[in-house]
């Protein structure tokens, strides 16, 4: 069965321009883009879609960073697609990244680390649903 996951192009990545590498390496994963937008988070949404991390270390950094400049936002759908799409970006530290994956290219660092991806099918549905209505994915995808 075709599964949905979320991934968002990261502001470091739109900084330097690798967008389209970045799309393109997905296209060559055989995932299919069933929505797409680019947007620039406002503080309020990136607290509110990052609100599991409140309290974290990290959390006022990753709000700040997702703020910096405009995102990609992509509703992407293959069979297996969470987890497809963990292992084609690697690991969230560039450096631990295996070869070939979106991380090890374009990463700068673990902060900085180029794309997002959702980490199970069921927090994939939810980050969906923050940026995509159910309408959007269901007249661009194909749920066989």
């Amino acid at each position: 069965m075709q599964e949905r996951t979320l991934a968002i192009i990261k502001p470091d990545s739109m900084q330097k321009n690798l967008q389209g590498k970045i799309i393109d390496h997905l296209l060559a994963k055989e995932f299919k883009i069933i929505g797409m937008k680019m947007l620039r988070l406002t503080k309020r949404t990136a607290e509110e879609f990052y609100a599991v991390h409140k309290g974290r270390p990290f959390y006022d950094e990753l709000v700040e960073f997702m703020t910096e400049s405009a995102v990609v936002v992509l509703a992407l759908q293959k069979k297996n697609a969470v987890a497809e799409l963990r292992k084609v970006i690697g690991a969230t530290d560039p450096a631990e990244a295996e070869e070939g994956t979106i991380r090890k290219l374009y990463a700068e660092s673990k902060g900085r680390n180029a794309i997002h991806a959702s980490d199970s099918v069921e927090n994939a549905e939810v980050e969906l649903s923050f940026f995509f209505t159910e309408k959007e994915l269901l007249e661009n995808g194909l749920m066989d």
